[in-house]
């Protein structure tokens, strides 16, 4: 829309670069352009507005295919208006010269146009259709159809319309209908989400089995080997008692080979002493039977082997002769 300035019973109209503006003034055309900036008096001027921008209009409508099945539709036509001058004829387009804004509804009678136009064309394809083909090929052979139509449509060029682009967003069913086709794509993935979940079953009852397996082999090995510890244990203690029964065998062998040792010593030292008393009583008697100089002269042997060592002695005569009178000699026997 037009920017209006109000100075002093003039008006001053300043337009964007896309829009295109029609000044009339008595019927005659003062000003046609777009981006246009001039002053003009309201109640002469006679104003026009035609947008040359593209636009997007976006259409919803619904149909039925071929086996009786509704189905929505929804797409967007880009158009633009190539002749402001047509669409200003054709079109009602004038705007107030106060404030610049549509006294009608230009854009909405276009979109009218090219909605309807675009419905017939939807409508006469899905016609042939079936509901599957449809929604598989559908938006390719819509889109192609409306284009096509849109460009043998009369009315647009003479209105100075130009279809730019044609795209069918998508072609839906009915609720009921999508869910019911989605039934068998649904039921497949399932089963193939179930047949995964039998698999992890499958594979976890195995490994579970496994290590059920390991754990009853390892209690068996467990078993096993307490019973070795047990018959290790027995032969310990039979052992254990062997020896300590060998060590009473021993000790007892000990204090007998003892006791035969202290009686062979007993024995021993009684032969010993009776030998002894034996051989002290023949001293005794072989002294008893001996003279007094044999027995003095013993004495003085024995007393001469207790004595220390003498090199020389002397004796004077009378210690010699008091000494052999006693061995029982004569006198003349010291000389010798």
């Amino acid at each position: 829309m037009a920017d209006i300035t109000r100075r002093f019973g003039w008006r001053h109209l300043r337009s964007a670069p896309t829009a295109h503006i029609r000044h009339h003034k008595r019927g005659r055309l003062v000003h046609d352009g777009p981006g246009l900036s001039f002053w003009y008096r309201s109640l002469s001027a006679a104003l026009s507005e035609v947008p040359v921008d593209d636009r997007e209009l976006a259409m919803a409508f619904h149909a039925r295919t071929s086996d009786f099945q509704d189905v929505s539709v929804q797409a967007s036509v880009t158009y633009r208006i190539s002749d402001p001058a047509e669409a200003a004829a054709r079109l009602d387009f004038s705007v107030d010269p106060d404030t610049g804004s549509w006294r009608g509804a230009p854009l909405e009678q276009i979109a009218t146009l090219l909605t309807e136009t675009a419905q017939q064309h939807t409508l006469d394809v899905l016609a042939r259709t079936p509901l599957a083909v449809a929604l598989v090929d559908g938006v390719a052979s819509v889109r192609g159809s409306v284009t096509a139509g849109l460009a043998a449509e009369p009315r647009l060029p003479a209105t100075g319309i130009d279809v730019v682009a044609v795209r069918v967003v998508a072609i839906r069913p009915e609720a009921e209908v999508e869910r019911a086709l989605r039934t068998p794509a649904r039921e497949q993935i399932q089963q193939e989400a179930d047949r995964a979940t039998y698999e992890r079953r499958a594979v976890a009852v195995e490994r579970e089995r496994a290590i059920a397996e390991n754990e009853l082999a390892s209690q068996i090995e467990l078993a096993r080997r307490e019973e070795q510890l047990i018959d290790q244990r027995g032969t310990n203690a039979r052992r254990e008692a062997e020896e300590k029964a060998a060590d009473g065998i021993r000790t007892e062998t000990e204090a007998a080979r003892k006791v035969r040792l202290a009686r062979a010593d007993a024995e021993a030292a009684r032969e010993t002493g009776a030998a002894r008393a034996e051989a002290q009583a023949a001293w005794l008697r072989v002294h008893d039977e001996a003279g007094p100089g044999t027995l003095h002269a013993l004495a003085a042997t024995r007393l001469a082997e207790n004595l220390p060592r003498i090199d020389s002695i002397t004796l004077s005569p009378d210690v010699l002769t008091g000494l052999l009178a006693r061995l029982g000699r004569p006198e003349g026997g010291a000389d010798a």
